[in-house]
């Protein structure tokens, strides 16, 4: 079957390219994939100017189109088992992690499926003259160009796509083209659900070929896209000559500040989580580690030796604790990340370097590591791994720790580790982050907004203002009893 969705029928490729799909786990091909070109693109985002011009949706009632949502979550729940093995495969990620994904996936639907359904957004303006009627509404922006990232394919998809559906827009998705089978999976379900046709578009590829005409069209109103900071700057300013909407969501180097009189076994656990997590291929991941210097030794004593323990695997390994990472190039990049670490002066306590076990050899593993005695100015503590990588630092009090966590280009989100709650809620002020956990990690909400300050995005998902960032205000005044001014008399 075709693989490229484009109002509403499944089509191939125009020039008849194809992308091979493999396991990061293990390199066996899971599918070969149609790989849009220009052509495609183009097509899809005509489909979607026309479907939001002169079809339906748009102007469906807002209750409709949750209830339409709602179905969304209801199929999503029904065919669970099959999309988190889609999932799976095309990332290496265990099993348990993409069916709890899954859950959050529908989640998210029934939020904003439930948002949409109770209205509220417009509201009446009190003008202080009776004789006018002024009202603000929010209606759908247009043509949304939606480009997705590898390491949680659906989710950061659903994110983009419930609310855009919700406001009563039209798109093109664009996801990765290492991982394309959820975003399939879910064409076919938003056409069961009855959307549209023309409503929802998809198309494969990679995203100098078949993502950079969706930030360039004129006929497209707003860019979505989550991923890295250097893609992220080539969207906003391929998007800046005709003058799109922009939300881009482009990670983190996230601090996880750990205070002395933190509750210890309770903090290394997170710790290990917060950065071990997918191998490290979160957006959020705790990736730097802040410990205050009389803590240091024993927490990271502690944190290595665990860390040693996490066992690598695919995603159907039922004893695994980790996966691989997405593809060899990106172990390339990681390595070197690594080696870099080093010959600035940090010190290895586990892991750097591939690990030697026949059974894993055929897959893109690398194993948790440690980078003890970090500083501020060393390349691991400014830039970004995406890998299974954590950094250490020492601080000394509360000042210190917030001026380390604060001196980076990035603001999507950090942790507070400690049983002084006015301390906590200090430091959780002053963090310059998108997302503060206090005594936690990584969880969200589909209620709550999320996104990042400073290099780490622009706009915010999730939440109302997730809602708001696919809609236009629009104040509308209209006076009841209009009689000639004289003005010019």
């Amino acid at each position: 079957m075709p693989e490229l969705f484009i109002g509403g029928q499944w089509t191939a490729a125009s020039d008849g390219q194809v992308r091979e799909i493999r396991c990061p786990a293990d390199g066996k091909l899971v599918a070969t994939v149609d790989e849009a070109g220009p052509q495609d693109a183009a097509a899809a985002v005509g489909a979607a100017r026309e479907a939001f011009d002169n079809g339906p949706w748009p102007g469906t009632p807002a209750a409709q189109r949750g209830r339409l949502l709602l179905r969304v979550a209801d199929l999503l729940e029904r065919d669970k088992a099959a999309f988190a093995r889609a999932e799976s495969l095309d990332t290496g990620k265990r099993l348990v992690e993409s069916e709890y994904d899954m859950d959050d996936i529908a989640n998210c639907f029934r939020y904003f499926g439930n948002l949409a359904a109770s209205g509220g957004t417009d509201r009446v303006i009190d003008t202080g003259n009776p004789e006018t009627d002024s009202r603000v509404v929010h209606e759908p922006v247009g043509v949304c160009s939606l480009i997705t990232p590898w390491n949680y394919p659906l989710l950061q998809t659903a994110w983009k796509v419930a609310p855009a559906l919700a406001a009563g827009n039209t798109f093109v998705l664009k996801p990765s083209e290492l991982t394309p089978h959820t975003a399939i999976l879910l064409m076919g379900l938003l056409k069961e659900a009855g959307l549209p046709d023309g409503v929802a578009n998809l198309v494969l590829g990679a995203g100098a070929v078949a993502g950079a005409p969706l930030s360039t069209d004129e006929r497209v109103d707003l860019v979505s896209f989550t991923g890295g900071l250097i893609t992220g700057r080539r969207i906003m300013a391929a998007a800046a000559p005709t003058v799109k909407k922009i939300a881009l969501e482009l990670g983190g180097k996230n601090p996880n500040i750990v205070f002395a009189d933190a509750e210890f076994d309770t903090a290394v656990d997170f710790a290990l989580m917060a950065v071990f997590l997918h191998s490290g291929q979160v957006c959020s991941a705790g990736a730097r580690l802040l410990v205050q210097d009389e803590l240091h030794d024993r927490f990271v004593d502690e944190l290595v030796r665990r860390a040693q323990e996490i066992r690598l695997g695919g995603p159907f390994d039922k004893d695994a604790r980790t996966g691989p990472l997405i593809s060899a190039a990106h172990r390339d990049k990681v390595e070197a990340y690594v080696a870099a670490g080093l010959a600035e002066g940090a010190v290895l306590r586990c892991g750097g370097a591939r690990p030697e076990d026949p059974a894993l050899a055929n897959g893109y593993y690398y194993p948790p590591t440690v980078l003890d005695e970090c500083t501020p100015g060393m390349s691991v503590v400014r830039d970004e791994s995406f890998g299974p990588v954590l950094t250490v630092e020492r601080f000394r009090d509360e000042a210190e720790a917030v001026a380390l966590a604060n001196d980076t280009v990035y603001g999507l989100a950090g942790a507070v580790w400690t049983q002084d709650g006015e301390r906590a809620h200090r430091v959780a002020a002053r963090l310059r982050v998108g997302t503060v956990w206090i005594n936690d990690f990584h969880p969200y909400v589909p209620q709550a907004e999320w996104g990042g300050m400073k290099q780490s995005g622009v706009g915010r998902e999730l939440g109302p203002a997730g809602l708001a960032e696919y809609q236009e205000a629009k104040h509308i005044w209209r006076n009841t009893a209009a009689r000639p001014q004289r003005w010019f008399e």
